[in-house]
C-alpha cells in the first residue's frame, strides 16, 4: 500500500499540479460541535432525501423536495414518528412527493430511530461525534438501526451533513483496489475493517480527514 503523499502526487499529477488539488479538495468537514447543533429535522430531511436518490433520477428528487418539505411538516420528528395510517394515505396520493410505499415508509422508522438517539445525547452529537477512527462502525448503526441507510445511501448522508466520511464510490474502489486493500468492491465485515484500517493509517500520515483522503483516492485513478 502506498504511503498517502504517493497516492496525492498521483492526484496531483492528474488534476494540474498539487495547488490545484487541494483547491479541488475544498474545506474540511465540520466540527463536531457544528454537528451537534444541526437540528434532528434536518439530519431526517437528509436521510430521506437520499433514501428516495438511491436508484431514482437524483434531479427528480430534488426537484420534488420542496413537496417532500411540506409534505412531512418540515421533517418534524416527533410527528414523523408518530405517522398514522392516514398520514401515510395521504402521502400515497400526493404528487408532490415521489409515490414509493416501502421508502416513504422509512420516515416514520428514521423519525423513531432519532427519537430513540435522544436519549444517547441527540443526533448531531452521536452521528456527528462519532470517532473517525472507527466510521465503518457509524455505518454498521446506521445499517442496522436505520431504515434503508445501509452501503451508499448512509455513507452520501453523512457527506451531505458536513461530517467527516469516506464515500465508497467506483473511483475509491478502484484506488483502493490498486493499493492492495481490498479486492473488489467491500461488502463484508472483514473487507470494511481493511479498509478502515487503510484509512486510519492515511489519516496519521497526512493529518487529513476522511473527507479529504476519500477525494484524493477518488481524484487518483
Amino acid at each position: 500500500m502506498r504511503d498517502f503523499h504517493q497516492i496525492f502526487d498521483i492526484a496531483a499529477e492528474r488534476k494540474g499540479g498539487a495547488g490545484a488539488l487541494e483547491e479541488m479538495l475544498g474545506d474540511g468537514p465540520l466540527s463536531a460541535q457544528a454537528l451537534a447543533a444541526i437540528p434532528e429535522d434536518r439530519w431526517l430531511s437528509q436521510m430521506t432525501r437520499c433514501v428516495f436518490q438511491a436508484g431514482f433520477n437524483w434531479k427528480v428528487i430534488e426537484a420534488k423536495w420542496e413537496g417532500f418539505e411540506a409534505a412531512f411538516k418540515g421533517f418534524d420528528v416527533g410527528a414523523c414518528a408518530m405517522m398514522d395510517d392516514d398520514w401515510f394515505d395521504r402521502l400515497m396520493a400526493d404528487k408532490g412527493v415521489v409515490r414509493n410505499a416501502p421508502k416513504l415508509a422509512t420516515v416514520r422508522e428514521n423519525a423513531a430511530f432519532l427519537l430513540e438517539l435522544r436519549a444517547e445525547g441527540g443526533a448531531g452529537a452521536v452521528l456527528g461525534g462519532w470517532p473517525s477512527g472507527d466510521y465503518i462502525g457509524l455505518l454498521e448503526m446506521l445499517k442496522t438501526r436505520g431504515a434503508r441507510l445501509g452501503g451508499m445511501t448512509g455513507q452520501y448522508a453523512m457527506r451531505f451533513m458536513g461530517r467527516d466520511s469516506f464515500i465508497l464510490s467506483r473511483d475509491v474502489v478502484a484506488r483502493l483496489v490498486a493499493e492492495g486493500v481490498v479486492d473488489k468492491a467491500p461488502t463484508s465485515k472483514g473487507a470494511m475493517r481493511a479498509v478502515q484500517g487503510a484509512f486510519d493509517t492515511w489519516m496519521d500520515q497526512s493529518g487529513r480527514g476522511l473527507t479529504q483522503i476519500s477525494r484524493v483516492l477518488a481524484m487518483s485513478v
